[in-house]
């Protein structure tokens, strides 16, 4: 009997401890996950928020996006404006009008001198012919106008030529008339010479008398021609035979502009027409014309 008290005193015993430990236990167990929960560090805010944010947030007005090209495109629409505004203005060109003396062939059916004239001439001569080369005037003519104008242009002036080919038919009325309607600020003609005598050379320069038809022009013309006069005989080193008055030149008394004329040399000189055959001395002919030229329209 006693020892069987005495178990059941010691398994109570037991079990009392027992039931102890297992609540320390848990209360460790608890106490543990209490101070882990303390000592865990803390979860950002910012990434939770921000997926939130990206699942949740609406997509951006499309209007928000098409502003910036908008504000863009103004700005350089407005950029062509501001640079036209400052570009500098120019000058229009001056305008010389050139005309190849004569054609291929002559017209010999005559027209009045000038507006109005009794006095008739015929409306294009056949020209000279060279001694030496048998060249035609009127090739020679064509070859330095046209030299003359490329000349001009480079130098920034507007040409109008009166003929560019030598199969044509215009009279020297309309030719004037042609500078005339080109408001030509100049009107150069171009021709070569011919003598009886084979020693006569060099070069001349003509402008118009004054005369009816002539008066309006007649001072500007004598002020140019001494500028081109003097410049292709110093370009050239021709003789001088000097500018020279003519008041029955149908091409002078047509004009409404100013007008010369130069005689490039003399093809009945047999010297002066092998020159006039070689393209050095037609060039130096255009060069000193286009000096004498810009000379004179450049002082105005």
């Amino acid at each position: 009997m006693y020892r069987e008290r005495e178990r059941a005193g010691i398994l109570r015993i037991v079990m009392t401890f027992g039931g102890i430990a297992v609540g320390i236990v848990a209360v460790i167990g608890i106490s543990g996950m209490l101070v882990a929960a303390l000592l865990a560090p803390e979860q950002p805010q910012s990434a939770v928020s921000g997926a939130a944010a990206v699942a949740t947030a609406p997509a951006e007005p499309e209007t928000t996006v098409a502003s910036t090209p908008a504000v863009a495109s103004t700005a350089e629409s407005a950029a062509p404006a501001l640079e036209a505004t400052a570009q500098p203005q120019t000058a229009d060109p001056k305008v010389v009008a050139i005309d190849a003396g004569h054609q291929l062939h002559g017209d010999s059916s005559v027209e009045p001198i000038g507006p109005g004239a009794s006095e008739k001439r015929a409306k294009v001569a056949g020209g000279a012919r060279g001694v030496a080369t048998g060249n035609s005037e009127s090739s020679v003519n064509l070859a330095v106008a046209k030299l003359l104008r490329d000349e001009l242009e480079a130098k920034g002036y507007k040409v109008v030529m009166v003929r560019t080919t030598q199969d044509v038919n215009i009279a020297n009325s309309k030719r004037a008339k042609l500078a005339n309607e080109a408001q030509a600020d100049l009107f150069v003609r171009l021709h070569c010479d011919g003598s009886a005598s084979s020693g006569t050379h060099g070069i001349s320069t003509l402008i118009p008398v004054k005369n009816r038809w002539t008066k309006d022009i007649v001072s500007e013309s004598a002020r140019a021609g001494r500028f081109v006069h003097k410049a292709v005989v110093a370009r050239t080193g021709a003789a001088d035979r000097g500018v020279v008055k003519r008041g029955d030149l149908t091409g002078f008394n047509w004009s409404d502009v100013p007008t010369v004329l130069v005689e490039m040399g003399f093809m009945s000189n047999r010297q002066e027409d092998r020159k006039l055959d070689t393209r050095a001395y037609k060039q130096a002919l255009a060069q000193g014309m286009a000096q004498g030229i810009d000379d004179y329209l450049g002082a105005e």
